[in-house]
């Protein structure tokens, strides 16, 4: 069993609905589109180039759901061949590196087994150390691909069913992308909305999905452009996934 098939487990089914983590932040670098530019299509493009050009994103996730109430906070960086991110779900934390050659797994013991999907004799092995994946596993190409920035694409909505318009906030002028997935048999009704500026770079800024049944989740992105460096965990602090799961 592949044990990426139960991380980051949100509160909501909303996961399934985004397209499928020492910092030095430079300026950022994206596509402009004029604020006479109002067709969505053109507006979809922008972004997507704009976004294909970055370097590395920030980005925090909040989710709340509705009864019983509970919270899932992912806090992050994405880059071009590296990221991290610290998910926090009440008690149970759960950290995740990647760089070009490995990919690192830590948390609590109920992080690593609620949210990662250990058993608990594997997590009482694991410990406090990090779970590393060599660069030629199918769990690091799995852990690569939802932490890598080319996974922010997945946060924009397809042209069909989109509606497109502006507000201001702050006094800044914004895109406001609207559209709806329809609830299925194991799944509520998602309601998205993605702001984006409508002057200089279109990147995405805020990403906002609420369900029939009272829950939200939140994606707010920041530092587009920035130069990601993820350093590896000390050696002696790791330890090869195949002697835990093996």
């Amino acid at each position: 069993m592949n044990l990426l098939s139960r991380r980051r487990v949100s509160c909501l089914v909303l996961a399934c609905a985004f397209g499928a983590g020492t910092l030095v932040t430079s300026t950022a670098l994206g596509g402009s589109v004029s604020a006479a530019t109002r067709t969505l299509s053109s507006v979809l493009t922008t972004a997507k180039a704009a976004m294909a050009r970055q370097s590395g994103v920030h980005f925090v996730i909040n989710v709340t759901q509705g009864s019983p109430s509970q919270t899932e906070n992912v806090v992050g960086d994405w880059g071009k061949t590296s990221g991290d991110e610290t998910i926090t779900r009440g008690k149970e934390v759960m950290q995740l590196r990647v760089t070009p050659s490995d990919a690192y797994l830590s948390g609590n013991s109920s992080g690593l087994t609620e949210i990662f999907g250990l058993t608990a004799p594997q997590a009482g092995k694991l410990g406090k150390r990090w779970m590393s994946f060599k660069s030629t596993t199918g769990e690091y190409t799995d852990l690569a691909r939802t932490l890598e920035i080319s996974s922010a694409v997945g946060v924009l909505p397809k042209a069909k069913g989109t509606k497109l318009s502006t507000k201001t906030v702050k006094g800044t002028r914004l895109y406001l992308l609207s559209w709806t997935i329809a609830a299925t048999s194991s799944a509520p009704r998602l309601s998205f909305t993605l702001t984006m500026p409508v002057s200089g770079a279109m990147l995405p800024r805020v990403e906002k999905a609420t369900t029939t049944t009272g829950g939200v989740e939140i994606i707010t992105f920041s530092k587009w452009g920035e130069h990601l460096v993820v350093a590896a965990p000390p050696a002696g602090s790791t330890i090869d996934s195949s002697k835990i799961t093996g």
